[in-house]
């Protein structure tokens, strides 16, 4: 929502050129369009003429970013692979976020049921397990969340993932947790999502509780947003505890509505559903409740998720995976799962770890635990790598094109936007950097500008100290090596947030990498 030359965020003026030029927090989530038209043609299975690119230009010659070198291996055009897959079907990657107790694992699990994810059966066993654990009402919610924990405590704590079909898209559902402390958690699901679905409880009191202060709804919104999300369907919940009141729909939608707005998100990519988790109302078909059908005719929640726009996929780049689990496997190698944020890989290639700089190879490439030959950016997949130990993997490491290497380091410059913070930031400030699948305890280490709003030009050098509302250039150091990108060259890799003390300070995008 550019005005101007101006974007309002959080009550403070964003520079435009932080939407469209070098950096941006608040950006689209994928590279221009170009991107993916600009792709490298590869040598498809029978030796043929190599087509020529979307764009008209003969493709580039040269070998396939990310292969292996040495003995040759048949490559794929992934462009044409990528149209024939799931028959066509573009893939979304989906966030569910909101505030603790808005009911988002019981809506999205009721909403798998109805899609026949979930068979009668195992539905019968969980509201019979449910019921005998006195949580009657939790059964849906049981369908994502699995861990004993989760379901003594009753809140969600990790991000539960899994996938669904509707008419047009394949989607991946990521089921953020709402507590606010698990929302390391949260940023983590966040950082992976393409679009997003905020749940919001209707009942009066409790939909003010999640908004007010301390409350989960505006913190999500502002980080999915500083993420890269721009497109949000929020799932006005449990409004058969209001009575599908036409009113309190509209309440609800005013005050969100001119929040969402000052977070970044365009008006016309935010769409509002009154729904029901609990009796499924309004979830997977539109609803035939007549006090609601009396003054609401828009989508289900199904309907508008199938509505969301794709995103362009950076298939063209040098591959890169974000680590977000490594396990050992049966055999000789081990497991490590994540999102692939660009490029793609073959079973057979080899790829490089980094930070700890070791090779290995890819054995084996599963997607929704079916075993695939390939796989590209926007996949969340479990790839089984040998010729490594285990324990030099850990969270966070990024594997990428041994040829293009991603870069390392403990210094890097950044923009940042500073949020609601109570202290100002002076050098030296401890803060705690979430990048990625990442947690890392960091410092800021210099004050380099204060940045003017608008245009960005430099307002004051060395700043003593930067408060609320800033835009500014800052020097950050972390405890131990990072794997980073230039945000201009990998939108998707260049972003982070900083947390203090339990709460979300800054959102940033990294401008330079110091060696």
């Amino acid at each position: 929502m550019t005005i101007s030359g101006k974007k309002q965020t959080m009550g403070f003026d964003v520079p435009s050129s932080w939407e469209n030029g070098v950096v941006s927090t608040v950006v689209r989530r994928v590279g221009s369009p170009e991107n993916v038209s600009a792709a490298p043609e590869t040598v498809s299975k029978r030796p043929e003429t190599p087509s020529k690119g979307s764009n008209g230009d003969e493709p580039p010659a040269g070998p396939t970013p990310g292969r292996s070198s040495g003995k040759a291996r048949q490559a794929i055009n992934i462009q044409a692979e990528l149209e024939k897959r799931q028959g066509g079907k573009p893939l979304l990657n989906l966030v569910v976020i909101g505030h603790v107790d808005a009911g988002k694992s019981t809506l999205m699990g009721h909403l798998l049921y109805l899609l026949g994810n979930v068979n009668k059966r195992t539905m019968h066993k969980y509201e019979q397990e449910s019921k005998k654990a006195g949580k009657a009402s939790f059964a849906y919610a049981w369908v994502l969340d699995e861990t004993g924990e989760e379901r003594d405590r009753g809140v969600t704590m990790d991000v539960g993932m899994t996938k669904f079909e509707t008419n047009s898209k394949v989607v991946t559902l990521m089921d953020a947790p709402g507590h606010r402390d698990f929302i390391p958690n949260m940023i983590t699901g966040a950082a992976q999502a393409d679009v997003a679905v905020l749940v919001v409880d209707a009942s009066r009191g409790e939909f003010e509780a999640g908004f007010e202060a301390g409350g989960q709804t505006r913190e999500h919104a502002l980080l999915v947003r500083s993420l890269g999300v721009t497109q949000l369907a929020v799932a006005v919940n449990k409004m058969d505890q209001v009575n599908w009141q036409q009113e309190r729909f509209k309440e609800i939608i005013s005050k969100l509505g001119h929040f969402l707005k000052q977070a970044g998100f365009k008006d016309s990519d935010v769409f509002y559903i009154p729904t029901s988790g609990l009796s499924g109302e309004n979830l997977a078909t539109r609803s035939s409740v007549s006090q609601l059908t009396s003054w609401y005719s828009g989508p289900s929640l199904l309907e508008q998720i199938d509505a969301f726009k794709p995103p362009q996929r950076s298939v063209d780049k040098p591959f890169r995976l974000c680590v977000s689990d490594v396990f050992k496997d049966q055999g000789s190698g081990f497991c490590v799962t994540g999102k692939i944020e660009a490029g793609y890989i073959q079973t057979g290639d080899r790829i490089l770890a980094m930070p700890p700089n070791e090779t290995c190879t890819v054995k084996g490439i599963t997607l929704h635990d079916e075993a695939l030959d390939w796989a590209a950016a926007g996949d969340h997949v479990s790839l089984t790598v040998t010729g490594m130990d285990i324990i030099k993997i850990n969270v966070g490491c990024v594997f990428c094109d041994p040829k293009e290497p991603i870069r390392v380091c403990t210094r890097f410059r950044a923009r940042v936007l500073l949020f609601n913070i109570e202290v100002p930031i002076t050098q030296g400030f401890p803060v705690l950097l979430h990048y990625q699948t990442v947690s890392e305890p960091a410092t800021i280490r210099k004050l380099i500008s204060v940045l003017h709003k608008s245009s960005g030009e430099v307002l004051k050098k060395k700043p003593k100290c930067l408060s609320k509302g800033m835009n500014a250039i800052v020097e950050i150091q972390t405890q131990r090596p990072v794997s980073l990108e230039l945000y201009k060259d990998y939108k998707e890799l260049g972003r982070f947030m900083l947390r203090y003390v339990g709460s979300t300070i800054a959102a940033g995008v990294v401008t330079e990498i110091k060696e």
